[in-house]
């Protein structure tokens, strides 16, 4: 089984990540540009996405695997999906702040990656229509968890998801301002 964390960036992304990284998954978070040249080349040559980098049990905020879960479904048959999500305009304000991170750190030379445009009414459509295809992908199913990290979801929702106990700590929340 694999697990897919399907959500756009900003919404838990790297929490979700040490969550299943403490449940003892093997988890690999966004990974750069190289991670995404590696799934897409596997892709464009009809493999399966993720076969590559097998050694992980659960992939999370890489955009080229959120875009094509249909695809990771078929490829990977009995896998969990979780879109990550939370309030649209909290979600703007979170990318809006990451791009301001980002244009400072590239004035710096610390930031050489291409997210640095805040475009609020292409996000909005991005997010609107991510959201209602993965709802509509995976209505009936009990594949896919919607998890809203911001507004309090967990451990309590996550576990029984995975079938796995829920672990004696708190659940990770990184970033709580953005």
């Amino acid at each position: 089984m694999k697990i897919f964390g399907i959500g756009l960036n900003k919404p838990g992304t790297i929490s979700l990540h040490e969550a299943l990284e403490t449940l003892g998954f093997r988890s690999l978070h966004w990974g750069g540009p190289e991670v995404r040249r590696t799934i897409e080349r596997a892709m464009a040559e009809g493999r399966p996405a993720v076969e590559d980098l097998d050694q992980y049990d659960a992939y999370s905020d890489i955009w080229c695997l959120s875009e094509h879960f249909d695809l990771l479904d078929r490829q990977y048959p009995g896998s969990r999906f979780i879109l990550t999500t939370r309030d649209e305009a909290s979600w703007i304000e979170s990318r809006r702040r990451h791009v301001a991170r980002n244009r400072e750190r590239a004035a710096t030379g610390d930031y050489s990656g291409d997210f640095l445009v805040v475009d609020v009414d292409a996000w909005r459509e991005q997010y609107r229509v991510h959201h209602e295809r993965v709802t509509r992908y995976f209505a009936d199913r009990t594949d896919l968890l919607v998890l809203r990290i911001t507004e309090g979801d967990g451990y309590g929702q996550l576990c029984p998801f995975l079938g796995v106990a829920v672990p004696d700590r708190p659940f990770p929340v990184r970033h709580r301002s953005g």
